[in-house]
């Protein structure tokens, strides 16, 4: 498709994530600015400022000054980011003192409240997700396990672009982080864990199914 002249920087960015979601580019593929270019229309300027964002999204990775190719995805991967997130949270929560967990899990379940809506765009979905479990690890001392935590949420977030368009609407999940807030209020860590589990795995059910998409896409 030719791209409009307006923001070409995001149309070029929004088309590439277009072709890795529908599988037209293939995860590990290596990307040729000059024939891509002339696919899209532009100039190497606003194609090499998407690559560069991309490239800072983690979708794509530069190849030792050779150029860029598209990150190779893996069905493995992505199964294994669950409970990895799992883990680390829950080992935030264990090192969070009882009564800032109370407190915070007050908070917690006014903002899943305000999860109304049964289906929202996926980019809002989101938003609110990082907004609720930044809320909810904010009290724990150690910045070196919320550091591995967002590093991890960044890699979620990289397969989520590919599988569902920000624009799409997606299920929302507010009872179940309504139960985990719960478990927070009443002091039972261990409860809160289990009920975290379960959000962090059906999320990842529920957006595959969203996505409507096999892992050999992924694999």
């Amino acid at each position: 498709m030719a791209i409009e002249r307006k923001n070409l920087r995001s149309q070029v960015r929004e088309e590439l994530l277009t072709r890795m979601r529908s599988g037209v580019v293939r995860p590990g593929e290596s990307i040729n600015e000059v024939q891509l270019a002339a696919e899209l229309g532009v100039s190497r300027t606003p194609l090499r400022e998407a690559l560069i964002a991309l490239e800072s999204e983690g979708q794509i990775d530069s190849e030792n000054g050779k150029g860029f190719r598209f990150v190779p995805l893996s069905a493995r991967e992505f199964e294994e980011l669950a409970p990895i997130i799992v883990a680390l949270e829950s080992l935030a929560l264990e090192l969070t003192p009882i009564d800032r967990l109370r407190e915070i899990g007050a908070e917690l379940a006014d903002m899943a409240a305000g999860f109304s809506a049964d289906v929202a765009e996926h980019a809002v979905v989101n938003t609110k997700d990082d907004e609720w479990h930044h809320a909810m690890l904010r009290a724990c001392p150690n910045e070196r396990l919320l550091e591995q935590i967002e590093s991890v949420r960044a890699a979620i977030h990289r397969y989520e672009s590919l599988l569902v368009p920000n624009e799409a609407l997606v299920q929302r999940s507010a009872e179940e982080h309504t139960a985990i807030a719960r478990c927070l209020v009443d002091g039972d860590v261990t409860a809160a864990k289990a009920a975290l589990a379960a959000n962090w795995t059906n999320g990842t059910r529920r957006l595959l199914s969203e996505a409507g998409i096999s892992w050999e896409r992924l694999s």
